[in-house]
């Protein structure tokens, strides 16, 4: 049975939003050294160039999004990240495509993205790739980093 998400924009206050993002920091944590984590805490995720959204199942938090723009119609997908208990049903595709629909809304005409190049990641890798995100070098700041896998797709 498919579930029904519901995605909203999310304002980092709450006590289930902050669980999740604290648990999503940890396990980046857990699987790279502490210069090859790029994920964003909830004061980056504040900042006004990133929008931050979040997706619900039957009242529950089941995972977190965000886009952080980047300049020159640019834009970066960023702390993407379903709970554990709601992994194949989709969460994690709905989230990205959200992202991909308000960048293109905002005239963005490309995204990149960084993610983890070990095992746990491949899952995450999978997706973006059965999305059109193809693999690149690095880009904004980030430097060539054997845990990182970088990617882009045009919208």
């Amino acid at each position: 049975m498919r579930a029904t998400i519901l995605i909203r924009p999310d304002d980092l206050s709450g006590d289930a939003t902050r669980r999740l993002i604290a648990f999503h920091l940890a396990g980046m944590h857990d699987t790279s050294p502490p210069e090859s984590v790029h994920a964003l805490d909830l004061e980056a995720l504040g900042d006004p160039a990133v929008s931050f959204w979040s997706a619900w199942v039957d009242g529950e938090l089941a995972g977190i999004g965000a886009l952080k723009a980047i300049g020159a119609g640019r834009g970066e997908v960023k702390s993407m990240r379903v709970d554990d208990r709601f992994l194949g049903f989709g969460v994690g595709r709905a989230l990205l495509r959200h992202v991909m629909d308000e960048a293109r809304e905002r005239g963005m005409t490309s995204l990149w993205l960084e993610t983890g190049s070990t095992p746990e990641f491949l899952p995450a890798q999978r997706l973006y790739e059965s999305e059109g995100f193809a693999t690149c070098g690095p880009f904004e700041g980030y430097v060539l980093d054997p845990y990182s896998v970088f990617m882009t797709r045009a919208l």
